[in-house]
């Protein structure tokens, strides 16, 4: 009987089809028409939360969007929007997101002043790569995580890494010989980027790699140009937030085939120091027989516990401190070379500064990073300019009131536009001229601290910022005490913003030897 029951269902089973396909038709109907409202609902809620602050007419779909068309315009259509919506305006990307742009330090200070968490919008895109680490991590996890790596940026353990930095800088000046010899021009972020690379992996991994030989082959830097074109792409394509299409796309093959190749080399370097700290566990005994690295006080670190970082915890600040690390300062670095040669004057000067300072050494030791005040002021006059990161962004827990009285309502999302702020004509005079006399102490005295955020500001700033400026410093003192830096003036840098500032065509300079005879 049970058989025969069975052929009779079977037998009723196809005619049966059609309606279970309407059924499910329905139910997607539905879904679609639920999620629909809900977009529509919360359209609704961001204009009502920010009526207060007008901006650039949006497209009813596209929002902005189609204003960026990354040709190397669209930071300075921010600024040029800035003039007409003073301190803050809104920027829609598409229908349903916007976010709220700030451009002024009063504004700045009062968001930079708070823990609040980074933006659960744009940040979480990047979150497959570097994980829950300092970059994007908040609340109790981040307060706690802070605190244990804060010991790895002490000068203590700073200090060493000068010599560290040198070794890596003259890698790369001898690999420019051949662009001496024939005052040929060369692109500069390749070069700088596998530089500052080789410089982490030593400094904060105590790892020699071979990074600057192998050139453009590296798999882990073709990896990072990979992701941060992904990342960036994701952001501005608007079905590829939807993190099924996105996956199911060849972006998405392609960007999870990055992440892998990068989480790769991370828990080869974490593995690799594992092993190498078996036998010792205590901060004091391995300082006893080499100097500390970041990687040591990640692996040694203990809250008021006795609790260590998870695996998970490890791996996602070591990639958070390789991409910070290295991606930013080539940036900044890059940038700074390309303003030097553009102002040939202010060069010579720093040449001048440095070649009295190091005494006719071919190298620079940590006493000698205080002895070039003027060529610090270069190097920051450039970080207003070409911010190595463009824009920062959160997302507000609870109402946010700024000087003028206007506020933004808890859920906002909040950014704020460090290329804008530091050419807000308001704030500074001729703000596309390079300057470096802005940096004067008595004209620094005389501004917003809020001016000038190249590593933002107040409790979530970048904790390895003295490391950043460090390795600025080397480099360009030792670039500028060999090398006399030329404009190409063919090659005008086209600004884009990415995960860092970089170059639509690249960052290009021509170099020849300096003349070193009285």
């Amino acid at each position: 009987m049970e058989i025969m029951e069975t052929v009779k269902t079977a037998a009723h089973f196809p005619s049966s089809l059609p309606h279970m396909h309407h059924l499910l038709a329905l139910l997607l109907l539905v879904v679609a028409v639920c999620k629909l409202t809900a977009l529509i609902v919360k359209r609704r809620e961001t204009l009502r939360n920010l009526e207060a602050f007008p901006g650039p007419p949006a497209h009813w779909l596209f929002g902005h969007v189609q204003e960026f068309k990354q040709d190397g315009t669209e930071l300075d259509k921010v600024v040029k929007w800035g003039e007409q919506y003073p301190f803050a305006f809104q920027i829609w990307f598409g229908p349903f997101v916007s976010f709220l742009n700030i451009h002024h330090p009063d504004y700045v200070k009062t968001l930079l002043s708070t823990t609040e968490p980074k933006d659960d919008f744009g940040y979480r895109f990047i979150i497959p790569w570097i994980g829950d680490g300092l970059l994007v991590s908040s609340g109790q996890k981040w307060f706690r995580n802070r605190r244990l790596l804060t010991p790895g940026f002490h000068y203590d353990i700073l200090k060493p890494y000068v010599k560290l930095m040198s070794d890596s800088a003259k890698t790369m000046l001898d690999k420019w010989e051949s662009y001496a010899q024939t005052s040929e021009s060369f692109e500069l972020f390749e070069h700088v980027s596998l530089m500052t690379l080789d410089s982490i992996m030593k400094c904060a991994f105590s790892c020699n790699s071979d990074c600057q030989h192998e050139g453009g082959t590296n798999a882990y830097i073709k990896a990072v140009y990979d992701l941060s074109f992904l990342i960036n792409l994701r952001f501005r394509v608007i079905p590829y937030h939807n993190n099924i299409i996105f996956h199911l796309s060849p972006h998405g093959f392609r960007f999870r085939k990055a992440v892998k190749v990068a989480h790769h080399h991370t828990e080869e370097v974490i593995r690799k120091r594992r092993e190498e700290l078996k036998k010792e566990t205590e901060l004091d005994r391995i300082q006893a027989k080499r100097n500390l690295d970041f990687l040591d006080i990640l692996l040694c670190a203990r809250d008021e516990n006795q609790h260590s970082l998870s695996d998970e915890d490890i791996r996602a600040e070591v990639d958070t401190f390789m991409f910070e690390g290295h991606d930013t300062t080539a940036s900044g670095i890059s940038f700074i070379l390309y303003c030097l040669a553009c102002n040939p004057e202010h060069q010579q000067m720093c040449r001048d500064e440095i070649t009295y300072a190091l005494e006719g050494k071919d190298t620079i030791d940590w006493e000698d990073l205080s002895k070039i005040p003027y060529t610090t002021m270069c190097i920051k006059e450039s970080l207003r300019l070409y911010p190595p990161v463009p824009g920062i962004a959160r997302k507000i827990t609870k109402p946010l009131t700024f000087f003028d009285g206007r506020t933004a309502a808890a859920g906002s999302l909040v950014g704020t536009s460090v290329y804008g702020i530091h050419r807000n004509a308001t704030v500074w005079e001729n703000p596309n001229v390079f300057d470096p006399l802005r940096f004067l102490p008595e004209n620094v005295s005389s501004r917003s601290p809020h001016a000038f955020v190249p590593f933002s500001a107040g409790p979530r700033n970048c904790i390895g910022q003295t490391f950043a400026m460090n390795e600025m410093k080397v480099v360009i003192a030792l670039t500028l005490r060999r090398y006399q830096l030329i404009e190409d003036p063919d090659r005008k840098p086209k600004v884009i913003p990415s995960l860092v500032l970089r170059s639509l065509n690249g960052i290009h300079i021509k170099i020849k030897p300096v003349d070193h005879q009285p």
